[in-house]
C-alpha cells in the first residue's frame, strides 16, 4: 500500500521530539513531507523547541504550505500546548486525520468544538497520551475492566520528577493549572479509560518547598467514584523518584514502579491475588511486559490502520472529551458537575 503522507505542525511541545523520531522509525508507513519550526511564531509558555537534531535531514516548511500540500492525509500537531488546539482546529478545516499532543487547551468548549468538528468530518483524531502504547497501562485497564483483581476500591499513581531546574518551574508557573495540568492528564486519560466518569473531581494544588506559590509544581487531585477514590499526584520537585501506580482490590492488588523505561529491560508488575482469578491462582506474581523502544510507534501504527480504514480508533471522541474535562477540573480551571 502506499505510504501515508503526513507532516509535523511544531518543534516546540515537549514530546514533539518524540513524535517525529517514532514517525521515522516506520517509514514503510509513512512519508514524512515536512515539519514546521515554530519557534518564532509561537506566542504560548513553552519548554522545548530549540534541539533541531532530531529533525535533520527533513524538509521546513509552513503551516500554510503543509495545509495545502498536494495529497496530504495526516499532521502531528506539536506546538505548545495552549496553542494545540487552535492549530488543530485550522487542519480539521483542510480535512486532516490528526495525532494532537496534549493537554487539550485551558478552554473546554474550543476542544469540543474540535471533537465535534472531526466527528461530523468522519476525520481520525488521536491524542498523544504517553501511556497509551504501553503494555503494563493496558493490562490495568483490561484487569480493572474484567476484574481480575476484584471490585477496585483505591488507585494511587504520580507523575513525579525531578528534571528541568528552575527554568521548568518558571514554565509551570505560567500555567494556572501547574504540573497537574500539564502532566497529570497522562494518569487521567488511563484512569478514564479504566473506570469512566468519576463522580467528584477535588485538586490540591501547592507549590514545592522554596518556591513562589503561584508556580503550582506539588500537586495532587482526587477523583471519586461510588466505591472508589483514585489518588493523582504530579510533583517537579521529587529527586532521586520512580514513577508508581498501585491500584486494590476486592480480591487484590496491582503495583508497579517505574511506570516505563527505555533500557531494554522489562517493566515488572506485581499482581497478588487472595483467591483464584482469571487466569491466575492466588498469590504472588511478577509479570513482566516487553521491553518499549519509543512511547508513540504504537500509537502511530494504530493510527495508520485508521486512515486506512483497517481498524477503529481505540479510544473515541467521547473518551477524549471526558478526559480533558477531568484534567480541567483536576487542575483547578472547572468546578466538576
Amino acid at each position: 500500500m502506499e505510504k501515508i503522507k503526513i507532516a509535523q505542525i511544531g518543534v516546540c511541545h515537549e514530546h514533539a521530539s518524540g513524535k517525529i523520531t517514532a514517525l521515522r522509525r516506520l517509514p514503510e508507513l509513512f512519508e514524512i513531507v515536512g515539519v514546521v519550526d515554530d519557534n518564532a511564531t509561537s506566542t504560548t509558555p513553552k519548554f522545548s523547541g530549540k534541539n533541531l537534531q532530531p529533525y535533520e535531514g527533513l524538509k521546513w516548511m509552513t503551516e500554510e504550505e503543509v495545509l495545502n500540500y498536494p495529497g496530504l492525509q495526516a499532521v502531528a500537531v506539536e506546538v505548545p500546548n495552549n496553542e494545540l488546539v487552535p492549530t488543530a482546529l485550522r487542519c480539521m478545516e483542510h480535512n486532516l486525520a490528526m495525532h494532537m499532543d496534549k493537554p487539550a487547551g485551558e478552554d473546554l468548549a474550543l476542544y469540543r468544538k474540535l471533537l465535534d468538528g472531526c466527528r461530523e468530518r468522519n476525520l481520525p483524531f488521536q491524542m498523544g497520551f504517553m501511556f497509551r502504547g504501553n503494555p503494563a497501562f493496558q493490562f490495568c485497564i483490561a484487569a480493572i475492566r474484567e476484574k481480575l483483581i476484584g471490585e477496585v476500591f483505591e488507585i494511587e499513581a504520580d507523575m513525579n520528577h525531578n528534571y528541568g531546574g528552575d527554568e521548568y518551574q518558571e514554565y509551570i508557573g505560567k500555567f494556572r493549572g501547574g504540573i497537574m495540568y500539564n502532566l497529570g492528564c497522562h494518569l487521567i486519560d488511563f484512569v478514564a479509560a479504566a473506570m469512566g466518569r468519576p463522580e467528584k473531581v477535588t485538586p490540591f494544588l501547592k507549590s514545592a518547598p522554596g518556591c513562589p506559590e503561584t508556580i503550582r509544581n506539588s500537586c495532587m487531585a482526587v477523583l471519586e467514584y461510588p466505591h472508589a477514590s483514585v489518588t493523582l499526584r504530579s510533583s517537579s520537585r521529587a529527586p532521586g523518584c520512580q514513577r508508581r501506580m498501585r491500584i486494590a482490590g476486592s480480591k487484590g492488588v496491582i503495583e508497579f514502579s517505574p511506570l516505563e523505561r527505555f533500557d531494554g529491560r522489562p517493566v515488572e508488575l506485581s499482581l497478588s491475588l487472595g483467591e483464584n482469578s482469571g487466569s491466575f491462582p492466588a498469590g504472588e506474581h511478577t509479570l513482566r511486559f516487553l521491553p518499549q523502544t519509543d512511547r508513540y510507534v504504537e500509537q502511530f501504527k494504530e493510527l495508520a490502520k485508521v486512515i486506512r480504514g483497517e481498524a477503529q480508533s481505540t479510544y473515541s471522541y467521547d473518551h477524549d472529551y471526558l478526559v480533558h474535562e477531568i484534567t480541567l477540573a483536576a487542575a483547578g480551571y472547572t468546578q466538576w458537575r
